[in-house]
């Protein structure tokens, strides 16, 4: 165990155990794509969080691309529909 995870434990107050790491690391690790199936697999922690800013840095990037496609589709509709489509959105 590292001597600042340790002492934060002694300082007081509720800390999170390994188990509840390795427990949340594992959690992560079925959510990510990369790692999904590699359950036989030993990861190490370090490459579920890699994968994970990773998996995220691509949520971000497709967000960013389907945001300025439907802002073309909304700047090429007539205002009726595109008010149409906009209140759909806002539900």
């Amino acid at each position: 165990m590292s001597s600042r995870r340790s002492r934060s434990r002694q300082s007081g107050g509720s800390r999170i155990s390994d188990d509840q790491i390795n427990e949340l690391v594992s959690k992560l690790q079925e959510l990510l794509p990369e790692l999904r199936h590699r359950r036989s697999d030993k990861v190490s922690a370090a490459r579920v969080l890699q994968e994970t800013c990773n998996y995220i840095r691509s949520l971000h990037r497709e967000v960013d691309d389907l945001s300025e496609r439907l802002s073309e589709i909304l700047d090429n509709t007539d205002s009726a529909q595109a008010a149409m489509i906009r209140s759909l959105l806002m539900q």
